[in-house]
């Protein structure tokens, strides 16, 4: 290959490389992939070398601005979306016969965060490979643990997210079915009360050894069940447990509890109900009594999958399919709703779509893509080992799908005024797009030596006698603390390319996800603009008012 071709090869492999990573390119990745492409140049590998260090160097040393504009006038493809048939991304469920039966099964203790979007995704996508049923079950028998907005608020988040749900189900409507099959398991003699207190049974179970009350008559723990669910013995501690192997190699296995008085109004069912079904066992029943066909969900529940199983056998039912994903930590981010409910309690968090906070509403608010969610949790796939969440991919999908429809401003940050000398009447037309004349363009008449705003970063950057570029409006030296008028077209040198601001901008205001905010002025003809923008060498803001918007990502 020529060595033109091979420079112009290696310039759009470190733009695209340097567009999905903030603007940085990394020699190792455009290397690797220059070579996978081409493999006979391997020989010419400390020459090549040599070369993409070069164009790398070139490519990070200019603002994402500028690398955008290279991309739109040379390389316009890299912004191109790739619309792959996204359902072969997952691999095949086992065992399918026809139509599929799913769920998602949030605890209404909040509404969905990031993580619970994973779940959702790729639940909902393989219910529409196969076809069949997604059923939102939403999981509320801990009275201590439920904030009532969840019910309106997972809803609104699936909704949000394209998630079609065929069937809602609430666990608190369920209470007398689930006594009914404990009843059933109970004159199995698969079930036994106990009063044991918490720690002689866990002691107990721990060296393997059988509580007092395991072997009572199914007569009596069915009399004492009765009672429980009545209200009679309130000072008791009573559970239900379900007869396992006492002797499981994995003690969490042994004997489990799968009924457990809890204290405190429900939302829903007020004080109708005392006696609770523990998880295991509300779900072991409801999985088989909506007809579940396979399961997804966390490595973490590999020992509960192993506990619902008994029950299950138990009953004769058929067992679902089961796969077991690997974890996935999600750096930087607040989840928790215990520490979100106090925070928002404590005035931290304004709410649950708080910019600060990681929750579907809140990055819903900030301007993220319900396409970006499915894409990532496709393109990550399902798969059983532990993985760490990647915020620069996350960022790098979602500026995919706003990037075509996002026009350009100027934002000015930390704005300082300047004057210009000896510059002539002009006007100034700036394109909304780089590269995409008909979307138009932002068109200013600057007067003879105008007052203009920079940053106060840049003045600070300007040295005494160097010429930089105001973009698409002229270029200026910097003598003697005084910006002189040099010339109007672009100079063939490379320089300083830097955004401006003319008189008459106006305030504006960007919150950003760390909880503080950047302040400057923005150019007037984005004022009445609402939406998604690209404020050039800024980022990618949602501007919700005149003066106020959230930043998303750069």
């Amino acid at each position: 290959m020529k060595s033109m071709d091979y420079r112009s090869l290696i310039e759009k492999t470190a733009l695209k490389n340097a567009h999905g990573h903030d603007g940085k390119a990394d020699v190792g990745s455009v290397m690797n992939k220059i070579l996978g492409e081409f493999p006979d140049e391997r020989k010419n590998a400390g020459k090549l070398i040599i070369t993409v260090k070069e164009v790398v160097e070139k490519i990070n040393s200019l603002s994402p601005e500028e690398q955008n504009s290279i991309i739109m006038e040379k390389y316009a493809d890299i912004l191109t979306v790739e619309k792959k048939e996204q359902e072969h991304r997952l691999h095949d469920l086992k065992n399918v016969h026809g139509r599929v039966v799913m769920r998602m099964a949030p605890s209404p203790s909040g509404p969905l965060h990031l993580g619970h979007s994973r779940m959702a995704i790729l639940n909902d996508e393989y219910v529409k490979r196969y076809g069949g049923e997604l059923i939102l079950r939403i999981e509320d028998t801990n009275p201590q643990n439920i904030d009532p907005v969840a019910y309106t608020m997972i809803p609104e988040d699936l909704k949000w997210l394209n998630v079609n749900v065929t069937q809602t189900v609430i666990q608190s409507d369920r209470f007398e079915l689930y006594y009914e099959r404990a009843r059933d398991l109970i004159g199995k003699g698969a079930a036994y009360m106990c009063t044991c207190e918490v720690d002689t049974f866990k002691d107990l179970l721990m060296k393997g050894k059988a509580c007092p009350h395991r072997n009572n008559d199914p007569e009596s723990n069915l009399e004492k069940f009765q009672e429980v669910v009545e209200g009679k013995n309130k000072d008791a501690s009573p559970v239900l447990i379900i007869k396992t192997d006492i002797e499981h190699p994995n003690p969490s296995v042994r004997d489990w509890i799968a009924f457990r008085r809890i204290k405190g109004t429900h939302p829903r069912t007020g004080n109708r109900y005392t006696f609770y079904p523990m998880m295991n066992f509300s779900v072991a029943v409801d999985d088989h009594e909506l007809g579940l066909t396979h399961v997804i969900r966390g490595s973490d529940h590999i020992s509960n999958t192993e506990k619902q199983k008994y029950l299950f056998n138990y009953f004769g039912w058929e067992i679902p399919e089961y796969f077991h994903y690997g974890k996935i930590s999600i750096p930087d981010s607040i989840l928790k709703t215990s520490i979100i409910k106090k925070g928002i309690k404590d005035g931290i968090y304004s709410g649950w779509d708080d910019v600060k906070l990681q929750t579907v509403c809140s990055m819903a608010r900030r301007g993220y893509q319900p396409e970006t969610f499915r894409k990532y949790w496709i393109d990550s796939g399902l798969r059983e080992v532990n993985a760490e969440f990647s915020w620069d991919i996350f960022n790098s999908i979602n500026r995919l799908f706003i990037d075509p429809g996002a026009d350009r401003y100027f934002f000015v940050k930390n704005p300082v005024s300047i004057k210009v000398e000896n510059s002539p009447e002009i006007n100034s037309r700036i394109p909304k797009y780089q590269g995409k004349p008909e979307r138009g363009f932002r068109e200013y008449h600057i007067k003879d030596s105008p007052e203009l705003f920079i940053t106060g970063e840049d003045l600070g950057n300007i040295k005494h006698g160097e010429k930089i570029r105001l973009k698409d409006l002229f270029n200026v030296r910097l003598e003697n603390g005084i910006f002189r008028f040099s010339e109007i077209e672009p100079s063939k040198e490379k320089i300083k390319i830097i955004h401006w601001c003319p008189a008459g901008s106006k305030p504006f205001k960007i919150e950003k996800p760390d909880g503080t905010f950047d302040e400057g002025f923005i150019e007037p003809l984005a004022v009445n603009m609402n939406g998604i923008f690209q404020f050039e060498r800024y980022g990618f803001v949602k501007k919700v008012s005149d003066d106020f918007g959230i930043y998303i990502h750069n």
